[in-house]
């Protein structure tokens, strides 16, 4: 391999519970992609796509609207083909990824606000200012079809390592474009695949009330449209998560197997154990994580900034201890079912 970008995919399948039923929950591990994100994935589908349509040229310039793991996958792809990239960025960004970004080579914009996630003022400034720029691409990944396009390939890959099938396929819906690119592909194959959207509570996809959250990187906060590629005919459940949950079931995670995903993440493991509890006999569940937990060591696994936010609660932790501890069987009684995943 001659470039980063060439590591994307092929992630490892962990099977995490399975119960006495023979149902089982296995967990897509994106955070195994290049920059610990899925959304590598779709990075480079997206400037693919602006190549092949001649919209981006050498020495282009890409800018986004991006709460981090997008931006980590353009700046990554930015540099590898010599292109400028501009993020437009708010104060609920993950310090991390922005440090990431700039060392990738990438330029941070901000938006006016204080530390609250700022989608349709990115959004604006993002349009503005590629409209503005001489040989710049707004990539605009909520409506951008190349996003759900580049998840196509992570559909094939649970198709190949579950050749019996998926029967329920478990993910974040934020732009919609891993949940439903993914599940898209993967009805191809297994027409019976429902699928389940989880978002976090104040998050206006699935209805309700909006209300600002600290779950990063998915949800559609109010005043923010919600993007072209949330198929509603497609998802068949879509579930809320608050922050407390989310993050709770990735502590324990943590904790219990050493598996660090992001506070997202911890929100779709959250629903999924949840869902596991309410399956039919011998039913296979996948949950897509699109995040790694390395990036939220200052906020979701520092007990200073949880409690600082009044989101420290040990009954959600024990409550997904107990699911696991519950779910789980045996070794010696699930070898007729074991597999090897890459």
């Amino acid at each position: 391999m001659r470039k980063v970008t060439e590591l994307i995919g092929r992630t490892p399948l962990l099977s995490l519970c399975q119960d006495r039923s023979g149902s089982r929950l296995l967990l897509k591990l994106e955070q195994f992609n290049p920059l610990g994100t899925a959304k590598t994935r779709m990075a480079l589908e997206m400037v693919r796509d602006a190549e092949r349509r001649g919209a981006l040229r050498p020495g282009g310039h890409i800018i986004e609207s991006t709460s981090g793991n997008t931006g980590l996958g353009l700046a990554l792809v930015a540099a590898e083909r010599g292109y400028r990239f501009t993020a437009v960025v708010d104060g609920h960004a993950c310090p991390d990824k922005l440090r990431a970004m700039r060392a990738m080579g990438a330029e941070l914009v901000y938006v006016d606000g204080d530390g609250e996630l700022a989608t349709a003022a990115r959004e604006e400034l993002a349009a503005r200012l590629a409209k503005d720029t001489d040989g710049a691409v707004f990539t605009e990944q909520h409506n951008n079809p190349g996003n759900a396009e580049g998840y196509r390939p992570l559909a094939r890959e649970l198709a190949e390592a579950l050749p019996e099938g998926v029967d329920y396929l478990v993910g974040a819906v934020g732009t919609g474009g891993s949940l439903c690119g993914t599940g898209r592909e993967l009805r191809r194959t297994t027409p019976h695949t429902r699928i389940v959207g989880v978002e976090p509570v104040g998050s206006i996809a699935f209805g309700g009330p909006g209300g600002p959250y600290h779950q990063s990187g998915t949800g559609t906060p109010p005043g923010a449209p919600v993007g072209a590629l949330v198929d509603f005919d497609l998802i068949d459940e879509g579930r809320k998560v608050s922050d407390r949950r989310a993050f709770g079931a990735a502590r324990a995670l943590a904790r219990r197997t050493g598996l660090l995903v992001g506070g997202s993440a911890g929100g779709v493991v959250y629903e999924a154990l949840r869902l596991m509890t309410a399956v039919p006999p011998r039913s296979t569940v996948v949950a897509v994580l699109n995040d790694t937990g390395e990036k939220y060591l200052d906020t979701v696994f520092d007990d200073v900034w949880m409690a600082g936010h009044d989101l420290l609660d040990p009954a959600v932790e024990r409550e997904v201890d107990t699911l696991l501890t519950g779910l789980s069987r045996a070794p010696d009684q699930d070898a007729g079912r074991r597999r090897t995943f890459w």
